[in-house]
Parts: C-alpha cells; structure tokens; sequence
C-alpha cells in the first residue's frame, strides 16, 4: 500500500514498475524535482488511492503484470485518461511506437528507461508538474 501524501510535496506515483526499475526512477525523479514525494502503485488497487488522493504525475511502466486489469500501461493510461481527464500520466518506455501512441491516448511526452538520469529526463519530469527548467531557474 502506498504511502498517505503529504500535500506539500508533489506526489509522483511508479506504476507497474520492477524493484530495480523503481530505484532508478526513484532517484531520477528526486534529481529532477525538490521534494518529490515518490510512491509505488503495484496494483490497482493501490493505483485507485493514490489517484483519488491526489497524484501529481503517473509514471507507467509499458508492460504491466499482476495486480492490474490490464497487461499494457498504454491500456491503463487509456481507460484513466476517460475516468480522469486531468490526469497527468507518462509512459516509460525505450519504444518510440508505445510513447506514440501513450501521447495519442493523452499522456504527457514520456522517456525510456535507457535515460534515466539524463538532463532531458529531469527536464521532462520537471516540465509535466509545471515546474521551470533548471536552465529558466539560471536565468
């Protein structure tokens, strides 16, 4: 079960994704955002109360295994998007097809797994919350 929230950190949730995956994107996002409060959705479940509490960014994994109706994480960012259009999700996933057709189903533009940690991710990252680029900070 997922952590409570504390509302004055933004929320950043890992769905579907893999222990090692999950390290990695753990740090990748706390890199990229101050404070960011990251929480793991491993099943529906856990992915229902988080979004009804309130979830900044979803960061889906492109496959999806047990605890979830749906094997694909473009499915799932799919059937969110229609019960939440505000929802913002992203899909991680090195397949430019699945980042297509994530972004066509109404995800922000999303990274693969071979950059995390790289500039562009914290950029993208920081971009899909709204906060400004560490360049726009600089300036």
């Amino acid at each position: 079960m997922p952590d409570v929230p504390n509302n004055k950190k933004k929320l950043i949730a890992l769905v579907g994704h893999c222990g090692p995956d999950s390290s990695y994107l753990r740090m990748a996002v706390q890199s990229a955002i101050r404070d960011a409060q990251v929480v793991m959705a491993d099943d529906d479940t856990d992915l229902s109360r988080l979004v009804a509490t309130g979830v900044d960014l979803l960061l889906m994994n492109r496959e999806l295994d047990w605890g979830f109706d749906t094997r694909r994480g473009v499915d799932l960012i799919k059937r969110l998007r229609a019960e939440h259009p505000g929802l913002k999700m992203m899909l991680v996933s090195n397949y430019a097809d699945a980042q297509a057709e994530a972004q066509a189903a109404g995800a922000v533009p999303g990274f693969g797994k071979r950059e995390i940690g790289s500039p562009r991710v914290r950029e993208v990252l920081r971009s899909a919350i709204g906060e400004p680029s560490r360049e726009t900070e600089r300036a």
